[in-house]
């Protein structure tokens, strides 16, 4: 289709339009304005699947290396790389290893990765495969056998000498030990155990951090994310945690809790009623506000005073469900509780990556199970970083939440220096058209809600418009943005411009200050009114 015909296209789609919701843009940015922090749309990537990832010297992962750049040109600040998750606590150090991970699968714990690993010296060669980019490692708190605790000190040297400078933005020790009781850990573990322990090794690991990289030790660098767990409140409750003081030595840098909607397993979920909807995402951000508001609550001397981030997340907890986790309507999933953690300053997000999960952004080798390339989650994390902006910036972007009245769309404004910049429009609504799912294809023209904005006092001219597009909710190949595909097949996962895609729309504010935009179901778009 040629760009005369696709544009034809694309406005007969506009005369579909359903119906039409205004919304009042604040003049100046709120005070409740989210901050994120630098780096905000970062990852978490499974330890075992790491090599993976990021490959070694000789073989870095070029692939992997090419989206996460896409995503800092658009933020100005690189995503920060959390290396850790359930195999964390798998994986213990052999310094005689000749290879850089060795694992074993046990179906009867998962499929979808190794229980029993080793790591050797060479793991730490994936550290240095990507330029630029910033880390966390995982150390192992789970296993605490004298071998296990002997083999965790003895990977000290190795993680600090290959994460040194600037690379290092954390070390995290345990993955969510709020779920040790009753299996790593005595029924009975209760945060004090926890506290205790957690203080005992992050001060043992200090120690041999002074030793190989006394400069990696000062109180300026040594930091941990903590306490990792999988909510604030299950099994172990993170304000509690804090207020038996387990950051007495002052070392924790960021309250790190995980997040996923709910499980791959669990019945009735959906794709319109779990994912694609802005109150099941409303729902699951209120858990953390109240922690954050509990915690904020403590005394002086017990308030952490410290950015909530969700270290890891994801839409569906057990790697996810294939036609759920996988398609376009969990990119606008992505999307849509993304800017909405940004809005309620949870002030930065690591979603979970692992080889073969299927909720991935993107799979980063060839198996037996999947093939190498660009996931439709990943287009919805582009998204995030386009509309959040740059993050370098000393007007740092506010992100704002904008009032909707029902779960099936969501807005969000940005401003910076006080001013309106940008908007964007989520439309949630499912719409089927993909042929692997043929019995659940919406046989009709594809609607698309008009959305009216009445802006800010001196908006005027044009905007510039761009939009995050693909065949349906159901979609799990040809996603774009602004007309762009990062598919693995084009360019090894950078930017190419597709000729038969609608790109460079542009709309007029009226006389009025007002500006009306039609969204067609299962996509979304950001407005941009100062067109940098």
């Amino acid at each position: 289709m040629n760009s005369f015909l696709a544009r034809k296209a694309f406005l007969a789609w506009l005369i579909t339009t359903v119906t039409a919701k205004t919304i009042q843009i604040p003049n100046t940015t709120p005070q409740n304005a989210g901050i994120p922090l630098d780096s905000f749309m970062s990852y978490s990537i499974e330890l075992s699947s790491f090599p993976d990832f990021a490959g070694n010297l000789s073989h870095p992962n070029a692939f992997s290396y090419n989206l996460l750049r896409n995503i800092a040109s658009l933020s100005s600040t690189p995503p920060i790389i959390r290396v850790g998750g359930n195999t964390q606590d798998y994986a213990i150090f052999n310094h005689s290893l000749e290879i850089g991970l060795f694992g074993v699968y046990n179906s009867s714990k998962s499929n979808d990765y190794p229980t029993t690993i080793s790591i050797g010296p060479a793991f730490f060669e994936s550290y240095h495969t990507w330029p630029g980019m910033k880390f966390t490692h995982g150390f192992n708190l789970g296993r605490d056998s004298p071998a296990a605790r002997k083999a965790l000190l003895e990977s000290v040297p190795y993680a600090c000498k290959s994460l040194s400078g600037s690379s290092l933005v954390a070390w995290e020790l345990g993955n969510e030990p709020n779920d040790y009781a009753g299996v790593v850990r005595p029924e009975s573990y209760d945060e004090v155990e926890y506290v205790n322990e957690w203080l005992y090794w992050s001060r043992a690991i200090r120690a041999q951090v002074d030793k190989a990289c006394p400069e990696s030790a000062s109180d300026s660098n040594f930091k941990f994310y903590a306490p990792s767990y999988g909510l604030p409140d299950a099994g172990l409750d993170v304000v509690k945690t804090f207020e038996d003081d387990v950051d007495s030595d002052k070392v924790i840098s960021h309250i790190a809790i995980h997040n996923y909607i709910d499980g791959a397993d669990s019945p009735g979920v959906t794709l319109q009623g779990t994912l694609m909807n802005h109150l099941s995402n409303r729902a699951s951000i209120n858990v953390h506000i109240d922690a954050k508001r509990k915690l904020a609550a403590l005394a002086h001397t017990q308030n952490p005073n410290l950015p909530y981030i969700l270290s890891e997340h994801n839409s569906l907890y057990s790697e996810g469900r294939p036609g759920l986790s996988n398609t376009f309507g969990a990119a606008l999933w992505g999307l849509d509780f993304n800017l909405l953690a940004a809005a309620n300053n949870i002030s930065r997000v690591h979603m979970h990556q692992g080889t073969d999960y299927r909720y991935q952004s993107w799979q980063p080798i060839a198996t037996a199970k999947a093939t190498k390339g660009t996931k439709a989650p990943y287009y919805g994390n582009i998204a995030v970083a386009a509309f959040i902006g740059n993050l370098s910036n000393y007007q740092k972007p506010r992100i704002v939440e904008l009032p909707l009245s029902d779960g099936e769309s969501s807005a969000y404004a940005a401003y910076e220096g006080g001013r309106l910049v940008r908007i964007m429009v989520i439309n949630l609504m499912e719409y089927n058209a993909t042929d692997y799912n043929s019995q659940y294809i919406n046989h009709y023209q594809r609607p698309v809600e008009t959305y009216s904005f009445q802006l800010p006092a001196g908006c005027s001219g044009e905007a510039k418009i761009q939009r995050l597009m693909a065949n349906g909710s159901d979609a799990i190949t040809g996603c774009t943005w602004d007309g762009f595909s990062y598919n693995f097949e084009l360019d090894n996962g950078l930017p190419v411009r597709l000729g038969n895609v609608t790109r460079g729309e542009r709309m007029k504010v009226d006389d009025g200050g007002k500006l009306s935009i039609g969204v067609p179901r299962s996509s979304a778009v950001i407005i941009s009114l100062d067109d940098e």
